[in-house]
């Protein structure tokens, strides 16, 4: 149940609000990246939501939660109301952040940033050298946009996150991706474990088996004690459990790793606060679809997350309130109770929860079993 709407059995019910919303505002972009959850091409895409479509949206999250906003894409770059769009949500108080590719991202856009009050966006660079990220991102000079964009946003006073989308192809280069993210100076560092969606199920082959994803999340784990910036794994919420694991196996108190808890927490520029993204103990869940975070797509719809292509429903025909509230798909997601196969016997459900998206794409069941886990649950969690 969704504990709000008149639906909670009792008032001790959890009450879920979302602490993230990422918001695909346009699906048009100008790379072509292999790995792409959207496929996105330039576009023009029919259907997109208009400005005042736009405005509605914002107002109606607003009503009812504080989330941080993603303004993401494609590019958002590449929507010629981008700045109307952003400085509205802006004013309607909410945290208001951005996920370009970088190559846009000119002197001008960059103070344009800083004017309208976005802190922060994040930038993916993929490899460390222009070859390896040219040819992951389908156009030439990608590597070389990406890298001029983060320097251009920092020289304008707006923060960066550097992503990275983790395959075969570039885990040995992990180590170098931090150090390049460091030497940028960017403020976090995230790299994503490939969820096969869109284009990325091309890259099937390429993906990490379960025993590297092991070895490549207890990595994160040994170099957050050492890095100098903030970094944690994505699409990846048996990290919750590995990170627990090892912290009490090595007497680690949590809270010194230099992580925020969730894959997008760090856009938010806040850190430490309670309730605040970045605090622990507000994102203590490794899989947060449809608990605390969710994506609205480039028409208006409503998904747990951006790679999990199941509609709670429409922007267009619902309230996003009124969506996040009912919707049978959410509420399926918040009862851990309901997860199926190891996952629904482990003892890390309620701080790990398994990919649904992984889960879908590989049974076609989104309560199904976190298939990249190799972890063997020794009793009942509660």
């Amino acid at each position: 149940m969704s504990g709000e709407g008149g639906r909670r059995p009792d008032a001790d019910a959890p009450v879920y609000l979302p602490k993230l919303v990422a918001w695909e505002v346009t699906r048009s972009c100008n790379l072509s990246c292999v790995h792409c959850r959207a496929s996105a091409e330039k576009g023009p895409y029919p259907g997109e939501l208009d400005l005042d479509q736009c405005r509605a949206l914002i107002d109606d999250i607003a009503s009812f939660s504080n989330p941080v906003l993603i303004l993401t894409g494609g590019d958002p770059l590449m929507r010629e109301d981008i700045w109307e769009i952003a400085e509205h949500a802006i004013a309607s108080g909410l945290r208001t952040v951005m996920s370009p590719n970088g190559t846009l991202v000119t002197p001008e856009v960059a103070q344009r940033m800083k004017a309208i009050g976005i802190p922060r966006i994040s930038i993916s660079i993929d490899f460390p050298t222009a070859e390896l990220h040219d040819r992951f991102r389908g156009v030439q000079g990608a590597f070389e946009g990406a890298v001029r964009g983060v320097k251009t946003a920092i020289a304008a006073g707006v923060q960066v996150q550097i992503n990275s989308t983790i395959t075969r192809l570039n885990v040995g280069y992990l180590d170098d991706l931090l150090d390049l993210a460091d030497e940028l100076g960017a403020v976090a560092f995230h790299p994503f474990l490939l969820v096969p969606t869109g284009r990325g199920k091309e890259l099937g082959p390429e993906e990490l088996p379960p025993e590297d994803y092991e070895r490549t999340l207890n990595w994160v784990y040994d170099r957050q004690k050492t890095s100098k910036i903030f970094f944690k794994p994505t699409d990846a919420p048996h990290y919750h459990r590995i990170m627990r694991q090892r912290a009490k196996e090595d007497g680690t108190d949590l809270s010194e790793l230099k992580m925020h808890p969730h894959s997008h927490a760090a856009m938010s520029g806040k850190v430490g606060k309670a309730g605040h993204p970045g605090d622990l103990d507000s994102h203590s869940r490794g899989c947060l679809a449809g608990t605390g975070f969710c994506f609205v797509s480039h028409v208006g719809q409503v998904q747990p997350c951006g790679y999990f292509d199941v509609a709670a429903g429409n922007v267009k025909e619902q309230p996003f309130s009124e969506i996040w509230r009912t919707s049978p798909l959410f509420e399926d997601l918040r009862d851990v109770d309901k997860l199926g196969g190891k996952c629904g016997i482990c003892e890390y459900r309620r701080v790990c929860g398994g990919c649904r998206a992984r889960a879908y794409e590989v049974s076609g069941d989104y309560l199904a079993e976190e298939p990249y886990c190799v972890y063997e649950p020794v009793r009942r969690g509660c």
